[in-house]
């Protein structure tokens, strides 16, 4: 079973190349920010809660998005691995998922991570907003408070993964393909 932790800022481009890597490597998708947004469209007691804390730029607790995450594992029937984009955000959250994917007898193969500078995160982040509606995406103040964020409590699990010898860091900037490819690379080095 090959599972990875697809890794990086907001806007990154993560939603974009797991896309790809779930097609060619035939992965299950655990999307936190997927969940989140079908529990708040949904208008469950989850969503509104989540909700409360994506709209400040914070995290939602771990004790919520953990059980939520354990719920979609559980629902996957005879997987060939799983790529978890957007989480872990942090140590805490790793360590959670190494415990849960433990008690499915395997684990973490690898982190893949999206390196991109914050002047593109931005530029990126309000040209989505324009294009989706996410309001997250379209409030200067809020995305800055979003990669602060990113920066302050999940950028710590690239070293959490990092001493397992497990972190792999691909350039994000550049062509779709590009990028694509040479996650690829890592995946089919291992």
């Amino acid at each position: 079973m090959l599972n990875i932790v697809l890794f990086g800022p907001p806007g990154a481009g993560k939603g974009t190349q797991s896309a790809k890597l779930i097609e060619k490597y035939q992965l299950v998708h655990l999307s936190t920010g997927d969940i989140f947004r079908a529990n708040i469209k949904g208008g469950t007691e989850l969503g509104v809660l989540a909700k409360s804390y994506i709209d400040k730029g914070q995290l939602v607790p771990d004790e919520v998005t953990i059980g939520m995450l354990a719920s979609e594992v559980n629902k996957a029937t005879d997987p060939k691995g799983f790529i978890f984009d957007g989480f872990p955000r942090t140590s805490a959250q790793a360590a959670a998922l190494d415990e849960l994917l433990q008690s499915k007898g395997t684990s973490i193969h690898m982190m893949l991570a999206l390196e991109v500078e914050e002047e593109e995160l931005r530029k990126r982040l309000l040209i989505r907003g324009k294009d989706s509606g996410r309001a997250d995406d379209q409030d200067p103040v809020v995305i800055q408070k979003r990669i602060d964020v990113y920066n302050a409590e999940t950028m710590p699990v690239k070293d959490y993964y990092s001493a397992q010898n497990k972190y792999k860091g691909i350039q994000g900037i550049g062509e779709i393909d590009h990028i694509f490819a040479a996650l690829c690379a890592e995946i089919d080095q291992a």
